[in-house]
């Protein structure tokens, strides 16, 4: 049995400690949102968020995550597509086909809590997941908007005090 924390959630899993990540989120707690692509975390689809690192899950046992690690899937992103990258992508229509997509959305939010100014070669360099659709400037303008937010909302929060 791993105990695991997802999305907030303590939860126990019975799976052998070389299943990969992607598949206990997917198989054992259903959260389907992490996607599987290509299995040899080249692709990104399968990207979460682990202790606030974005983290490609179709090459990670179970094993290598412990008990007090965070994970955080798309699903624990936020409750109801309120995250600025989620609302940027919404406002952009940032997917084509979307399969990539949460993948995209998790290693941007990563990105952004580590930059909240990211330039151009900064989304190049951390951004590595492949869109077959080629939606990559759009990607890059959803996180130029959601960096936009977020920098109004820290000088709302800080003009409050």
């Amino acid at each position: 049995m791993a105990k695991l924390n997802v999305n907030g959630r303590d939860v126990e899993v019975d799976a052998d400690g070389s299943t990969p990540l992607l598949w206990v989120l997917r198989e054992h707690l259903g959260l389907t949102g992490t996607k599987y692509g290509c299995g040899i975390a080249q692709c990104g689809a399968c990207t979460v968020h682990i202790n606030g690192q974005a983290v490609r899950t179709c090459v990670r046992p179970l094993a290598s995550v412990s008990a007090g690690d965070e994970i955080v899937t798309i699903e624990g992103l936020s409750e109801d597509g309120s995250h600025p990258v989620q609302q940027a992508w919404r406002e952009l229509d940032v997917p084509q086909c979307g399969y990539c997509q949460t993948g995209m959305i998790m290693a941007s939010a990563a990105l952004l809590a580590k930059n909240a100014a990211p330039s151009d070669d900064d989304i190049d360099r951390e951004i590595t997941n492949i869109c077959r659709c080629g939606t990559y400037r759009r990607v890059r303008a959803g996180i130029h908007l959601a960096a936009d937010s977020l920098a109004k909302d820290a000088s709302k929060a800080g003009g409050a005090a």
